[in-house]
C-alpha cells in the first residue's frame, strides 16, 4: 500500500473528513485550528493504528494516557501538548455527537499543567538531612523537629498538621487522628521514630509554651497560640536550608514525598489513598507519573540502547 493509500485508509477508518466539516462549519474554527487539530489527531491515529487499533471507538483512556506520555517523551512543550489534549477532546465529542463512538475516554485525561505544577520530591537521604537538620539543644528546635517527622510519617496537608490535637495521637496504638477537607476525619499510621518525637515534644516542651491559649493544639509557637500555616511553612523552609538542600521545599513536598516512597517501596495505590485522604483514585495516581518518570530517567542513564 501507498504511503496516500495509507494515508486516506486512516483518514476514512478515524472519519476525518467529517471532523475537519464538524471543525470549520460547526465549531466554526479558523482554518488554521482545523489544520493543527486534523494533524494532533492524525498523529493520535497513527499511534493508534500502530499498536493494533481498528478504530477509535476502540480507544481507551489508559491507551490516550500512554498516547500522552508519549507526546511527553518526544521532547514536545506542555503548550504543545495541550493543544493535542484539547484536540483529542474536540475529537471525541464530535464522534460521540455524531454516533461514531459509544463513550468519551478523554473525561480523565490530564493535561501537561498538573506535571509543571507538581512539586519537587525528596530523595529518602534528603529527608534524613532534614530530619537531622534541627539542633535539639533548642527547646524549639524540639518541636520543629517533631513535626518535620509528624508531616514526614503521616503525608498530612499543612492545614491537618497544624489543627491537629494533643489527644488526636493515639501512641499505644501507632495512630493519628487526622481532620481532612470537609472536616471529614480519618486515620493514619504513624512511625516510631515520629511518635517518639512527638512525645519527647508534647511532654518537655509544649507544657513550657502553653499559657492558657493553646486550645488543645499540639503544635504551638513561641507564643503559646496554635502553630499557623504560615509558621509551618517557614520552619519546613529554613530547616531546608539549614539542611543544606537546594530545592525548594514546602509542606506539601513532605506529602507528596511521603507518597511516592511509599508507592516505590511497592505499596498499594489505594491504601496510599486511604492515607492521604484522596476522595477519588485518580487524584493519587498522579503519583504513579512521579514514578514513571524516573523510571524512564534510570533506563535512559543505564540502558545501553536507550
Amino acid at each position: 500500500m501507498t504511503a496516500d493509500a495509507a494515508s486516506d485508509t486512516l483518514d476514512r477508518v478515524f472519519h476525518l473528513e467529517g471532523f475537519r466539516d464538524y471543525l470549520a462549519l460547526e465549531a466554526g474554527h479558523s482554518a488554521n485550528t482545523v489544520a493543527s487539530y486534523l494533524r494532533d489527531v492524525r498523529r493520535l491515529a497513527s499511534h493508534a493504528t500502530a499498536r493494533g487499533a481498528m478504530g477509535p471507538d476502540g480507544l481507551t483512556a489508559t491507551q490516550l494516557r500512554e498516547f500522552v506520555y508519549a507526546l511527553k517523551d518526544l521532547g514536545l512543550s506542555p503548550a504543545t501538548i495541550h493543544r493535542q489534549i484539547s484536540a483529542v477532546r474536540t475529537y471525541f465529542k464530535f464522534l460521540v455527537g455524531e454516533g461514531l463512538a459509544a463513550r468519551d475516554p478523554t473525561e480523565r485525561l490530564e493535561s501537561p499543567k498538573r506535571w509543571r505544577t507538581l512539586p519537587t520530591v525528596l530523595t529518602v537521604a534528603e529527608v534524613e538531612r532534614l530530619l537531622a537538620a534541627p539542633n535539639t539543644d533548642e527547646p524549639l528546635a524540639i518541636r520543629d523537629r517533631a513535626l518535620l517527622e509528624f508531616a514526614y510519617a503521616t503525608g498530612c496537608r499543612v492545614s491537618e498538621l497544624v489543627s491537629l490535637k494533643v489527644q488526636d495521637v493515639l501512641y499505644e496504638q501507632g495512630l493519628a487522628r487526622v481532620f481532612g477537607k470537609g472536616a471529614k476525619e480519618r486515620i493514619v499510621p504513624v512511625g516510631r521514630r515520629a511518635l517518639g518525637q512527638a512525645a519527647l515534644y508534647a511532654r518537655e516542651i509544649r507544657p513550657r509554651l502553653d499559657r492558657g491559649n493553646g486550645r488543645g493544639v499540639l503544635f504551638l509557637n513561641a507564643r503559646g497560640t496554635p502553630l499557623s500555616r504560615v509558621g509551618a511553612w517557614g520552619i519546613i523552609k529554613q530547616t531546608a536550608r539549614r539542611a543544606g538542600i537546594a530545592k525548594r521545599v514546602t509542606p506539601h513536598t513532605l506529602r507528596h514525598s511521603f507518597a511516592t516512597h511509599l508507592l516505590e517501596g511497592g505499596a498499594d495505590l489505594r491504601a496510599v489513598q486511604e492515607m492521604l485522604g484522596h476522595a477519588d483514585l485518580a487524584t493519587t495516581q498522579i503519583y504513579t507519573h512521579l514514578d514513571r518518570d524516573y523510571l524512564r530517567t534510570v533506563h535512559r542513564q543505564f540502558h545501553p540502547r536507550a
